[in-house]
Order: C-alpha cells, then structure tokens, then sequence
C-alpha cells in the first residue's frame, strides 16, 4: 500500500515536495507523543509535524471542541460576526505584551508573514526589508524574498529589496570568535553602518530562533539592541514567532522575550502551534499600524470558525497545565542529555536552543564543514529506532531538529535521547 502510495505521489504532486526517508511513510493516526504509520509501526514523535501538533495529538479538549464546532457551523467568512474568532483574537491581543493590539487571522505562517510585510512596507511608504541571514519566512513570492537561507530560495526576484543583517548564527560568520557582549556590539555596528547606506527601510523581520535554519540564535538581547537603533530610524521590529511562541522556548512565552528591554516588537506574526494541527496563522500589530490599509483586504479561511475552535480550546489547554513550564523543565533536561551524549561523538559541532526547541548541528570531524549524508543518515537510524526527528540548518543541511509536542514527560525525553544517542553513534 505505501509503495503504491509513493508512486502515485510522485505521478502527481511536484518533485520539490520533498519526503522524509528513503522509504517514505503514511502517518496514519497518533496520540498524545505518539503516531503509527500504514504498516503499523509506533514512533515516538520529536518534530510533530513541523512543530505544528504543539500540545499533543488528539488531545480531547481539542478534537471534542472541532468536533462541537463542526456540528454547528464550519465556516462563514469575514464578512459576518464570528464568536471564536474575536474570542481568540482577544486572548492573543492580551498575551501578545502589544499596546492596543490588532490581530488578524491567517492560514499560515507565510501568509502572516506576508501580511506583515503589506503593513510594514504600506505604513513606511518603502519597499526595503531587513532580514537575518540564514532565515526562513515562508514559500511565498514575498516571503522567499526576504528568506536568507539558499536552500529554501528558489528565485531571486522579489517585490522588495532586501538587505541582510548579521547575527541570527552565533557560531559562524565574521564575529563568531567573538564573546557575547561584543559579538552584539559588532552587529549593531553592521547595522548602523548598512543604514548609513541605504535610504529608510520599513522594518526588520527576524526569527528570535531560526527555525529551518537549523535553530539558531543571536546571544540574548541582539533585537533589543537593534529595536534601539530601528527605533531611532522610524524603522519597525516585525518578530517571526511561527516557530518560537506559546512557550516552546521554555523561559519565555514569545521568543521576542528573550530580547525584550526595549518593549514588544512593532508586529508579531504566528501560526503552526496555535491550531495544534488546525491550519491557524496571524499577525498581531498596534493599531495605527494594523489599521493603516486603506482598501479592502481578507483571508478567505483566516479565522474560520473550526479552525478558531480549535486555537481556542488548545490555548486554554496549555495555559492551564502551564506547558511553558514543562518545555523548560523536561526540555531543559533533554538538551543537557543530549549534550552529554553529542560530546562522545566527534561528528557533533553542537547541541544548542532552548526549552522543546534544540538542535544538533553535525559537521565533518575536525572541521566546520556541514556533513548532510551524516545528518541524513542520523535521521533514518533514529526512525528505525522509534524516533521522528527533522533537520534543516544553513550551509547546506547540517542540523538535526527536534521540536515534540510541549505535553512530553521525562520519561519519553530519556526515551527519546536514548534513541538519539545510539543514532549518532552509528555515524562514527
């Protein structure tokens, strides 16, 4: 079945669409860490769905809430009032630290990133973007055009210019030697400098971990460095949180946190998590910036009301069993067991993020250059271990990640981790 699956993939769907495994497989049913696939096989899930299934699979405050919503009502529009969606939207403008916050619904992450790069650019009255080297922002023609990252840039036209900045990578690049202090002092000398050059740009559009690109960061405080600089130009913060909110990062709810002194961003966007599954993306801006479109403007499915059921009833989930907490106490304990067991294995340059959002960097021994087979070949041994995981990174493939639901126990991470050591000790 799977085989015959496969084929009529590949009949069908484009050659870029890319597939896991050298065997690829059907997931076919999953619950709370866990997912099956055609044959039968049980996986411990370490990546859910591109971090998508956030809390846990068929959570039942989640499925039961779909279930009600889809009994009554599946979708209107924007044209009608819509109970779920002003609900959520008014717990995310409360949670999102925005003063007078808007927020508008989407159907993913590029689509919120696209949105925030219609009211960035319309408010500024410019079409040059910041970006971070080596970002990912969506598959979209604007969103490609501020991603920073080769492998998921398929085209250099764009409707923007786009000028990168330095220092989403702290451990390569023109001031990885540096120490943390003054590897920031540098980037903000770049861009001061890069302004110096340029006339007014609209905004900076950062990750404050970069997702696809292997999940990377700049030391603490780097944006709120540059939110002072910005600020002083006019210049707005827009803080990809795709990735990185509702508490994945263990130590803060929102990424942007991490760099936070000089306030919230101007623009917030985010997706994957909220919905659990449930295809939620949307952008959370101050007013006078959301409100600055002077022509009719919607997302047909953005804020439908299944899709609003379903945010809603798993963002209580998380904020009443305070999953924050747990993806800082067990991810804290998973990163620093990895840790423990990359150290014995000379392919690994490097275990790095924070709470449920880590990162395994492999290189070849010895030197700093990617090693992709090796990254590949992990990933298959941890599947016929048990173990879903992703990869990504810049500079070629060069990352493992792994991103489960923020419902893991420590139990399941020492399981997970257990599973992750044998598969990086088989590359040696």
């Amino acid at each position: 079945m799977t085989d015959d699956l496969l084929g009529r993939h590949r009949s069908v769907l484009p050659d870029w669409l890319a597939l896991y495994y050298e065997e690829p497989i059907e997931i076919t049913h999953g619950e709370g860490r866990h997912v099956w696939d055609s044959d039968g096989n049980r996986y411990l899930d370490f990546f859910g769905g591109i971090l998508t299934t956030m809390t846990a699979h068929a959570l039942p405050e989640v499925t039961k809430a779909v279930s009600e919503q889809a009994g009554r009502i599946l979708h209107s529009s924007t044209l009608y009032l819509n109970r779920p969606m002003v609900e959520l939207a008014e717990r995310v403008a409360q949670l999102s630290g925005i003063p007078d916050a808007r927020v508008f619904f989407t159907t993913s992450g590029t689509e919120a990133n696209d949105t925030a790069l219609l009211l960035a650019t319309t408010y500024r009255r410019s079409n040059t973007v910041l970006a971070m080297r080596n970002s990912y922002h969506g598959r979209s023609f604007g969103a490609v055009g501020i991603t920073g990252n080769r492998g998921w840039s398929p085209t250099s036209l764009s409707p923007l210019q786009t000028l990168y900045v330095h220092g989403g990578v702290r451990t390569r690049g023109p001031y990885a030697a540096l120490d943390d202090y003054d590897f920031v002092a540098a980037c903000v000398d770049d861009l001061k400098d890069l302004l110096g050059h340029t006339r007014p740009p609209a905004a900076l559009i950062a990750e404050p971990i970069q997702g696809v690109g292997g999940f990377t960061s700049p030391p603490d405080g780097l944006y709120a460095a540059f939110r002072e600089v910005l600020h002083e130009r006019g210049i707005l913060w827009i803080a990809d949180e795709v990735q990185t909110g509702w508490g994945r990062t263990g130590e803060h709810f929102w990424g942007w946190q991490a760099h936070g002194r000089s306030g919230p961003p101007d623009i917030v966007t985010f997706a994957k998590g909220i919905g659990n599954g449930m295809s939620i993306g949307g952008v959370i801006a101050r007013s006078e910036i959301m409100n600055c479109l002077d022509a009719h403007s919607i997302s047909t499915f953005g804020g439908t009301q299944i899709t609003m059921a379903a945010g809603l009833a798993n963002l209580t989930y998380l904020l009443e069993h305070d999953l924050q907490g747990n993806a800082r106490r067990v991810g804290g304990m998973l990163i620093e067991r990895l840790r423990a067991a990359a150290a014995q294995v000379p392919a690994v340059r490097e275990v790095r993020g924070r709470g449920l959002m880590i990162g395994i960097e492999l290189t070849k021994p010895g030197t700093d250059e990617a090693d992709p087979a090796a990254v590949s070949a992990v990933l298959e041994e941890a599947r016929a271990g048990g173990l879903l995981i992703g990869k990504g990174g810049g500079h070629d493939t060069s990352a493992l990640r792994i991103a489960p639901p923020l419902t893991l126990n420590v139990a399941e991470a020492e399981e997970g981790a257990a599973i992750l050591e044998r598969a990086l000790r088989s590359i040696q």
